[in-house]
């Protein structure tokens, strides 16, 4: 029996917590683990040119630019493999893209786990980001493909959950693994640890569906219709089966005839306006700055503040754990509130605590702003997760043209990893020439990234995309669409009110991310117009 006997919601969950939990699992690991063993003698006296502990002066600030450019060559691989997949994706299938990815991932970690040289570990950092990159561009596409949702928000800041719980772990195996004394293993245990769960995805990945999407565009309709009926929990042979592949074959349609050009055109529903909301969302979350804590953060406790190497490791493991929190209060209020609310809090919140941690590191020497700095660095990781870790990611994927998926896509994945690039590749360096200045050009970047979400960005949560539509469609500038969205009246209101599904109230049903509600929607730009209706019944 396929699928080990399961149907519906039952296989559903199957899949994210057979492959989608262990994927970003590992995602989220490698985003932590590297920066707790950069303060290790053991890792130091392997790799000098990354050493900023023990050395000083000039040293030092030449060894924190290596430090800088090396860390931050896995963002550069994981943008190339993430940018990748939206060519191989369609080419190869939803699960044998994950399965290569995840074997590049492999070989990436156990480069770096067993480097010797200063040249091996830096082809390691490439090769895992390229790795991690492809796995975190193909895993939620082919997740969101064989799920509907109608608390799209909630599912995906689940996935927050399981990204940033990962990253505690990274943390605190970092700290276990810091007690064991003049041995490389202090290192290259932590380093190998997240090849298991990959392995994870990678042994469960063929015994689950492939996308039916992906099937239907291959020519592969059977197959197809007999996913949607075990997925839906019905028979192949339902009307709503032939619905939905009548429905995926327009969306499909829709999405080819879209170019590059298009992106920069406006058109009935201001297309270049939303593709550069989409852009600009997922650009925010990366530019925020809760990488120069995330990759740097032993750093900043042992050689900046001033700690013991234990305490740094210590309050590192337990400064991450506020991002799991924060995913978990992103669940719940998501879609009750909605996603402007969420990225506001987020922003403000996380301007006045970088600004906070730039006056309380201004005078080491000062225990009790010591300790509020520390506070302040917890504060930052919970408020990033509220707002930004998932939210900005659904929001980009609800706000974007549908013909125009692939492109915008690829240019946000571009603005996400090239962000990450950019952030830790001059944190070093900046926090060794400006020190806690280095805090205010973040607490700076944060309360600009607040007038522009108030402004510019219009409320989502509980709108369909044909709703949507018709908010950009009413639109004349940048400025007026946040108040078009705020006065429009809901569609069926006392049956969102009631708790009933789009579906059950005959509104479009709106899955959890960009790739499945491709599948049903509908008049999204006025290509959609010329498109020549499906057959009453596929064959």
């Amino acid at each position: 029996m396929p699928y080990f006997g399961l149907r519906g919601q039952s296989l559903n969950r199957a899949t994210i917590l057979l492959v989608t939990l262990p994927s970003f699992m590992a995602y989220g690991y490698n985003q932590s683990v590297a920066g707790g063993l950069l303060t290790l003698r053991a890792f130091a006296d392997q790799f000098p040119q990354m050493d900023t502990i023990f050395t000083s002066g000039a040293q030092q600030a030449y060894n924190s630019k290596i430090q800088g450019t090396v860390i931050a060559l896995y963002t550069v691989g994981g943008m190339f493999g993430a940018m990748a997949t939206s060519y191989i994706g369609d080419i190869l299938g939803r699960r044998k893209t994950i399965l290569m990815f995840s074997l590049v991932n492999i070989v990436g970690a156990v480069l770096m786990a067993s480097s010797f040289s200063f040249a091996q570990f830096i082809v390691a950092r490439i090769v895992i980001g390229l790795g991690t990159g492809g796995i975190s561009g193909t895993v939620p596409v082919w997740q969101s493909e064989l799920s509907k949702s109608n608390n799209r928000g909630a599912h995906v800041a689940t996935v927050g959950v399981f990204q940033s719980a990962a990253g505690a772990i990274g943390f605190w195996i970092d700290f276990a693994f810091y007690f064991v004394n003049n041995s490389s293993v202090s290192w290259r245990f932590p380093l190998a640890f997240q090849i298991l769960w990959t392995l994870m995805a990678i042994s469960f990945i063929y015994t689950l569906p492939e996308s039916p999407r992906w099937l239907i565009k291959v020519g592969r309709i059977q197959e197809a219709r007999e996913i949607m009926a075990i997925l839906a929990d019905i028979t192949p042979d339902a009307d709503i089966i032939d619905k939905d592949i009548r429905e995926v074959q327009t969306s499909l349609q829709i999405a080819e005839s879209g170019t590059v050009k298009d992106f920069f055109t406006m058109g009935k529903y201001r297309i270049m306006h939303r593709a550069m909301l989409a852009v600009l969302g997922l650009f925010f979350s990366q530019i925020c700055g809760i990488n120069i804590i995330t990759f740097y953060a032993t750093t900043i406790f042992e050689q900046y503040l001033k700690l013991s190497a234990t305490k740094s490791r210590l309050l590192s493991a337990c400064m991450e754990c506020m991002q799991p929190i924060g995913a978990v209060f992103a669940i719940y209020t998501i879609d009750r509130y909605g996603r402007r609310p969420l990225m506001l809090i987020s922003a403000v919140g996380m301007a006045i605590s970088m600004a906070i941690l730039a006056g309380s590191t201004a005078n080491i020497n000062n225990t009790p702003a010591l300790i509020v700095a520390i506070i302040f660095l917890f504060v930052v990781n919970f408020m990033y997760c509220v707002g930004f870790l998932g939210c900005q990611f659904l929001y980009s994927s609800e706000i974007s043209p549908l013909h125009l998926r692939s492109v915008v896509n690829g240019m946000a994945v571009g603005a996400t990893w090239g962000t990450n690039f950019l952030v830790a590749e001059v944190t070093p360096t900046g926090f060794n020439n400006i020190k806690w200045a280095y805090y205010l050009v973040w607490a700076v970047i944060n309360a600009i990234i607040i007038p522009v979400i108030y402004f510019c960005f219009p409320e989502t949560a509980g709108r369909s995309l044909e709703e949507i539509d018709e908010i950009f469609a009413q639109s004349k500038s940048i400025f007026d669409v946040v108040g078009i969205a705020k006065i429009m009246p809901f569609k069926n209101i006392e049956a969102r009110e009631a708790g009933i599904s789009d579906k059950e109230a005959g509104i479009l049903d709106m899955p959890s991310s960009a790739s499945h509600y491709e599948e049903t929607a509908k008049g999204v730009d006025e290509k959609a117009e010329n498109i020549a209706p499906q057959t009453s019944k596929v064959e």
